[in-house]
């Protein structure tokens, strides 16, 4: 009881004095790597991203802070260069959820210099749920679909994957601190390793078809396999599970001063 007491007590000093919390808003884009891509960064993989922080500033060189982040990630195998990918046809889109934590590391003193640059690492987790759209433009969200064989008895080791899924975020970014209000403006870059392969509904081989349609019906089938030319062989790569998806965050960020005026 002591302890929470303490705690408490740290908490309601820090917000009642001046500069030491924060409220940040970042506004950019996202964009996505993985089984999808063939090159590191496209135009058209490219969505919009925000993110809301609550930052404590230390006043020295650490500060902590959380944040939910909201993007619209996606990607289309039409709009690879490779043509034998192109010829796979599968696409995804979704929209993803993180909340966050993570230690901001200032690289300069911020009591000398206004303007400096700065880095972070932290961890948290991500919701998603992948969809795409079949022939006739119809809406249908994969992970129920078990499109590589995810719970089917023919594939033991294929588990339906989490749309939960834990990150670990990093990156940093340079900002500018006006001298009479201490807003902070900058940019900033940030990149997630993630611990799934299955954040675009690709990543081993194709499962049996006819299995996969009488379990899970027609649709399931259709959007696992979509090249034009007839199925020819169970357990044709579909994707490359050697290496997981990743997607990255970047944009402007504003962060003001909350609680009392500096002096």
């Amino acid at each position: 009881m002591k302890f929470y007491t303490l705690l408490l007590c740290f908490f309601i000093h820090s917000v009642t004095n001046a500069q030491q919390w924060y409220a940040e808003a970042v506004a950019g884009i996202a964009s996505y790597n993985g089984d999808l891509t063939k090159r590191e960064l496209s135009a058209k993989r490219i969505g919009p991203s925000f993110c809301l922080n609550l930052k404590y500033n230390s006043g020295d060189f650490l500060n902590f802070r959380a944040g939910l982040s909201f993007a619209k990630l996606g990607a289309r195998d039409i709009d690879n260069p490779d043509a034998g990918l192109q010829s796979r046809h599968l696409s995804f889109k979704t929209n993803l959820y993180e909340l966050y934590a993570a230690v901001e590391v200032n690289v300069l003193d911020p009591e000398v210099y206004y303007a400096y640059p700065y880095i972070f690492g932290g961890v948290g987790a991500f919701y998603f749920n992948p969809y795409t759209y079949t022939d006739d433009g119809k809406k249908v969200m994969l992970q129920p679909l078990g499109t590589e064989g995810q719970g089917l008895p023919g594939y033991p080791t294929r588990k339906k994957y989490s749309l939960i899924q834990p990150f670990i975020p990093f990156g940093g970014g340079f900002k500018y601190r006006t001298k009479k209000q201490h807003w902070e403006i900058g940019f900033e870059f940030g990149y997630r390793i993630i611990f799934t392969d299955y954040l675009d509904d690709v990543s081993k081989t194709y499962p049996n078809q006819k299995a996969l349609q009488e379990v899970r019906g027609e649709t399931a089938a259709q959007l696992s396999y979509r090249k034009r030319e007839p199925f020819m062989e169970e357990g044709e790569k579909r994707g490359n599970s050697s290496r997981r998806d990743s997607y990255f965050f970047s944009g402007i960020k504003l962060a003001i001063p909350i609680g009392n005026k500096a002096d």
